[in-house]
């Protein structure tokens, strides 16, 4: 019964770090999805390639200001993991 107790503890902490980190680039991509979109009703230019671009130079942005921190908190968590696989192995 601990076992599984453990099992689903890790579970919800495997999507909340999986929130943590895809979060910010998720946001931001939406943003700038929509600003641009909005650009385009209100200018009637429908160009594929206008809404890709900028999404793209955005997300870029995020990945290097935040990279470092979402790589901390994927590796605190994966040292959290192989430390519950170490004590359930015994």
């Amino acid at each position: 019964m601990q076992e599984d107790a453990q099992l689903l503890s890790l579970a919800d902490q495997t999507l909340w770090v999986t929130a943590l980190i895809a979060g910010p680039v998720l946001v931001a991509a939406l943003v700038i999805g929509l600003v641009v979109g909005i650009i385009q009703a209100a200018t009637s230019v429908n160009e594929q390639t206008l809404t890709f671009v900028p999404k793209l130079a955005v997300v870029a942005v995020v990945f290097v200001l935040l990279g470092g921190t979402m790589m901390a908190l994927l590796g605190e968590f994966l040292e959290e993991i192989f430390a519950q696989i170490a004590t359930l192995a015994v």
